[in-house]
């Protein structure tokens, strides 16, 4: 079986998490789009499992959330317009990627890729129940229900409800999001402290996501264009954010500030994880030679 050399697997990786397009790396690497594609698909299966195996019983005492928007094949509306034969495939649409950030570690907690209903936000919270205990969203309706099923009154959760102008008029509106004018924190549950409610860290963390994720990027045509794929990309980031990346206020790896890891990993670990995961090569058939005439 033919596989790529460690070298450019390891640049196709760093591309990809540096906010490379798929088709601009296979350019620099030389490489067909199709072996960046099933790259990709790998180690996203390969860092599903990291993320699984690594990331559990977290010791953190604040937990912010959020989530952010991007699209699949189509925006939402254009999807009822796909003339193609087969119609817009399943994921098409709006995508929602839920995030939830460890305030001190800045460790990625969990992440769940789907819609923005309650349902979503059920199993989202359903994911980070086990490790928490002072949480804060920002103000969607979904969370409230969301957080009470996961965790009961064993939890202090506030929310931060932010309050916007009117929207910017003309061309510029594309650019430019309506202007936050106040802020509003409420309690909901238990005994937060108010003091710390804040959704800053994990709104930045959604400005490292669209800088390292091409298809991220808004006005380009780099979007997902396969939810299978768009959630490959988002775990590996994930793993390369919490595992492999310095990150420069703590000078260390999220995921050595939470404790969770003693070391700081490289790609290197995540290739070793995708060729642990390859299935072993097939045997091959017996060969009965032809008989000559």
């Amino acid at each position: 079986m033919n596989k790529l050399p460690i070298e450019k697997r390891r640049q196709i990786l760093a591309m990809l998490v540096e906010g490379s397009s798929m088709r601009s790396i296979s350019r620099v690497v030389d490489v067909s789009i199709n072996t960046v594609s099933k790259l990709l698909v790998e180690a996203g299966q390969a860092c599903i499992a990291i993320h699984n195996e690594q990331v559990q019983d977290v010791a953190a005492s604040r937990i912010q959330c959020d989530k952010i928007w991007s699209f699949t094949y189509a925006k939402q509306k254009n999807v009822k317009n796909v003339k193609n034969v087969k119609g817009a495939p399943e994921g098409a649409g709006d995508t929602w990627t839920w995030t939830a950030i460890d305030s001190d570690s800045k460790l990625i907690v969990s992440y769940l890729v789907g819609g923005r209903d309650a349902e979503y936000a059920m199993e989202f919270m359903d994911d980070l129940r086990s490790r928490l205990a002072n949480l804060t969203t920002d103000g969607h309706k979904a969370y409230l229900e969301a957080v009470e099923g996961a965790f009961g009154a064993d939890v202090d959760y506030a929310q931060l409800v932010k309050l916007y102008g009117a929207a910017p008029e003309g061309p510029q509106r594309r650019y430019s999001p309506a202007e936050c004018i106040g802020a509003r924190k409420r309690r909901v549950e238990g005994n937060p402290d108010i003091a710390a409610v804040s959704t800053s860290h994990v709104e930045r963390q959604n400005l490292t996501m669209r800088m390292s994720m091409r298809r991220f990027t808004r006005l380009t045509n780099g979007f997902s264009k396969k939810l299978e794929n768009h959630i490959h990309a988002l775990a590996l980031y994930f793993v390369h954010y919490n595992f492999c990346r310095i990150h420069k206020s703590l000078k260390t790896s999220p995921a050595m500030a939470a404790g969770i890891s003693d070391t700081l990993w490289s790609l290197d670990d995540v290739i070793a994880k995708v060729d642990e995961m390859a299935p072993p090569p097939a045997k091959r058939g017996h060969y009965k030679k032809k008989n000559s005439n």
